[in-house]
C-alpha cells in the first residue's frame, strides 16, 4: 500500500513537472499525461501489468464526473450567453450529424461492419472537454467574436449527446427493439437536464440559507450534490453527464455567497487532478505495441473525422453569422480526447461487445488528435487572425472574481515628513471607497474616530477595493539576452515612447519594482505595459472609425517609434 501510495505521488509530481513542460515546447500538457501512461505501462518501461477494464471504467467516470461539473461551474454565462443557442446546437444536432457521417465513413471506406461502424462513431463524434479548456487557458487564447465561449460550451455540453450515443449503439448491438430507442434517447434528455436543473436549484438554495463555509462543509456539501446528479437520473434511465454538466452552469453562475471563492479554487485543484489521473490512467492501461496493427485505420478514421463530418457539422450549423475563418478554426478546435475513450472502455466492458480493437483505435484516433490539432491550435487561429488583444479568455471562465465587490487591506507607515502626520482621520483625504479599519502604534491598537489623529510612526491599516480588470491593460514579458540592446542600461535611458512602461522586473526568482537608476541585466525578465492598443482606438474612435488622414504628423511619428521600440524588444 505505501508502495502504490509513493508510486503515484511521484506520477503527480512528474505530470506537474511535465505540465510546464508542455508550455514551452508547445505540446498540450494532456498528452504527456497520456504518453507517461504509456511508459509506465506493460509495454513501456516500467512494464507494469494493467488490464482491468472494469476499475478503468470506475476511477474514469468520476473523473469524467469533475471535469463535466467543473466545465459547467466554471462557465461565465454572461459572456456565453449570446453564443448558447449555436454552442446547443453543435452540442447536439452536431454531434449526431459527426456520428453518422463518420459511421458511414467507417462502413463504406475502411470496410466496419455497420452495427461497429455506429459504435466507433457514437463514441468518438463528441469533442473533449478537458483538451479544450486545457488549451485554451494555458495558451491564453483570447478569440474574438465569442468564439471561446462557444467552444467551452459546445465542448462541455456534447459528451452526453455522446454517451446517449453509445448507449443506443450498444442497445442496437444487444439487439433491442428499435422501436423503443426513440424513448431511450428522450429519457436520456428529459431526465438529465431535469435533475440538472434541479440539483442545481437546490444546491444554490442550500448554500443561500445554510451557512456551510466552517469546516468546509460547503465543499463535502458540493461533492455529495455532484454525485446525486449524476447517480439519480442515471438509475432512472437517464443522461447523468448532462445532469452535472446544467448543475455546474447554475451553482456557478449563482450569488453562493462567500464560499464561492473556496470553491473555485477547490475545483480547480480537483479538475487538475482528474486530468491528470484520467490521460495517466488511459495511457497505462493502452497498448502501444498494438497500435502499429491499427494505426492505418486509426488514420483514416481520424481524416474522415477531422476533414469531413466535423467541417460538415459545422458548416452546415455556423452557417450564418461566422466568417468562413470562424468556421474553419471551430471544426479544427474539435479535439478528441479523454471522454472518447472512457466510451470506449465503457463498449469494451458491456456484454455485448467484446472485441478490444475499439479501445486501441479510439486510444490511436485520440492521440493523433490531441498531438496534432491541439499543438496547432494557436497557430491556426493566429493564421486565421481570431486573435483578440484587447480581450482575455479568462472572462469566459468564472476563476477569479465573483460579482460581488472584493476587497484588500493595506498598511500605510506614518513617517514624520508624511503628509498625515498629526492630522486628524477627517481632515485627510483618503481614496474613494477606502476605509480606515484601525491605527496601529507599537504593540498598542487604536479604534479610530473621524477625530482620531494620526502621528508619526503609525501604522494605518485601509480597506481598499481590490482591483477588477477592464480588460484595457496588456501585460508582455521580454527577456533580456546577452545581445539586447537595453542590457546595462538604465530605464531612463531607454527613452521608451509613452505607450510604454516597464511596471516590473523578475530577477533570479525576486520581484524588483523599478525605478528610472534601475540597471536592466542579463536574465531579467522585464513585465511591460502596452498601452499602444488603447491610443488607436482613441484615434479610430475620434474619426468615427475610420482610420485617421495619413500625413507625416506627430502620431504617426510616435506610431513608428513604438514598433520600432516592439523590434527592439523580441532581439
Amino acid at each position: 500500500m505505501e508502495f502504490v501510495m509513493l508510486f503515484f505521488s511521484a506520477i503527480i509530481i512528474v505530470c506537474i513537472v511535465g505540465n510546464k513542460l508542455s508550455a514551452r515546447i508547445g505540446v498540450p500538457s494532456l498528452l504527456i499525461f497520456l504518453a507517461l501512461g504509456m511508459i509506465c505501462g506493460s509495454d513501456g518501461i516500467l512494464k507494469i501489468p494493467f488490464d482491468n477494464y472494469q476499475l478503468s471504467e470506475q476511477v474514469c467516470t468520476v473523473c469524467l464526473i469533475f471535469i463535466m461539473f467543473c466545465g459547467g461551474f466554471s462557465a461565465n454565462w454572461k459572456a456565453a450567453k449570446p453564443v448558447a443557442l449555436r454552442a446547443g446546437l453543435l452540442s447536439s444536432l452536431g454531434t449526431i450529424v459527426t456520428a453518422l457521417i463518420t459511421t458511414a465513413g467507417c462502413h463504406f471506406l475502411i470496410g466496419f461492419d455497420i452495427k461497429e461502424s455506429f459504435l466507433i462513431g457514437a463514441v468518438i463524434s463528441s469533442t473533449d472537454a478537458a483538451s479544450v479548456f486545457s488549451i485554451l487557458r494555458s495558451k491564453q487564447l483570447n478569440l474574438r467574436g465569442g468564439l471561446a465561449s462557444l467552444l467551452e460550451i459546445e465542448s462541455g455540453s456534447n459528451d452526453p449527446f455522446s454517451y446517449m450515443l453509445t448507449v443506443i449503439a450498444l442497445a442496437i448491438m444487444a439487439g433491442d427493439d428499435i422501436s423503443q430507442l426513440g424513448l431511450l434517447a428522450v429519457l436520456q434528455i428529459v431526465l438529465g437536464v431535469a435533475f440538472g436543473f434541479a440539483m442545481g436549484l437546490a444546491a444554490v438554495f442550500v448554500m443561500k440559507k445554510v451557512k456551510l463555509s466552517k469546516n468546509s462543509f460547503d465543499i463535502i456539501f458540493m461533492m455529495a450534490m455532484i454525485f446525486a446528479a449524476y447517480s439519480a437520473p442515471i438509475l432512472l434511465g437517464g443522461n447523468g453527464y448532462l445532469s452535472v454538466y446544467i448543475a455546474g452552469i447554475i451553482i456557478g453562475n449563482s450569488n453562493i455567497g462567500e464560499n464561492k471563492a473556496q470553491l473555485v479554487h477547490f475545483f480547480d485543484g480537483i479538475t487538475g487532478l482528474s486530468q491528470i489521473m484520467l490521460f495517466f490512467l488511459l495511457g497505462l492501461l493502452s497498448n502501444p505495441s498494438q497500435l502499429p496493427g491499427i494505426i492505418l485505420p486509426a488514420l483514416a478514421i481520424f481524416a474522415v473525422m477531422t476533414f469531413i463530418s466535423r467541417p460538415a457539422a459545422v458548416f452546415a450549423i455556423c452557417s450564418k453569422g461566422y466568417t468562413w475563418a470562424d468556421r474553419l478554426f471551430i471544426a479544427w478546435s474539435g479535439l478528441r480526447g479523454a471522454s472518447s475513450i472512457v466510451f470506449a472502455i465503457m463498449a469494451t466492458v458491456s456484454d455485448v461487445y467484446t472485441d478490444s480493437n475499439l479501445f486501441n483505435i479510439v486510444v490511436c484516433v485520440c492521440l493523433i488528435s490531441v498531438a496534432f490539432q491541439g499543438t496547432l491550435l494557436p497557430k491556426v487561429a493566429t493564421g486565421l487572425k481570431l486573435i483578440d488583444n484587447e480581450s482575455s479568455v479568462l472572462k469566459t471562465f468564472n476563476d477569479y472574481q465573483d460579482e460581488t465587490p472584493q476587497f484588500n487591506m493595506m498598511r500605510i507607515f506614518v513617517s514624520d515628513t508624511h503628509t498625515w502626520n498629526g492630522h486628524k482621520i477627517s481632515e485627510i483625504d483618503f481614496p474613494d471607497d477606502s476605509l480606515v479599519l484601525m491605527i496601529k502604534h507599537g504593540d498598542s491598537t487604536i479604534v479610530p474616530k473621524g477625530d482620531t489623529v494620526i502621528n508619526a510612526g503609525d501604522d494605518v491599516i485601509l480597506s481598499i477595493p481590490s482591483y477588477r480588470d477592464s480588460g484595457n491593460i496588456l501585460l508582455k514579458e521580454y527577456e533580456i539576452g546577452p545581445k539586447h540592446l537595453w542590457k546595462g542600461k538604465t530605464i531612463k535611458e531607454l527613452d521608451l515612447p509613452t505607450t510604454l512602461l516597464i511596471i516590473m522586473i523578475k530577477r533570479n526568482g525576486d520581484m524588483v519594482v523599478p525605478n528610472g537608476s534601475t540597471v536592466i541585466k542579463q536574465g531579467d525578465i522585464l513585465v511591460v505595459s502596452d498601452q499602444s492598443h488603447i491610443e488607436e482606438k482613441k484615434k479610430k474612435d475620434k474619426h468615427g472609425g475610420e482610420e485617421p488622414d495619413k500625413k507625416p504628423d506627430k502620431a504617426a511619428e510616435n506610431k513608428e517609434c513604438d514598433e520600432k521600440e516592439e523590434e527592439k524588444m523580441s532581439v
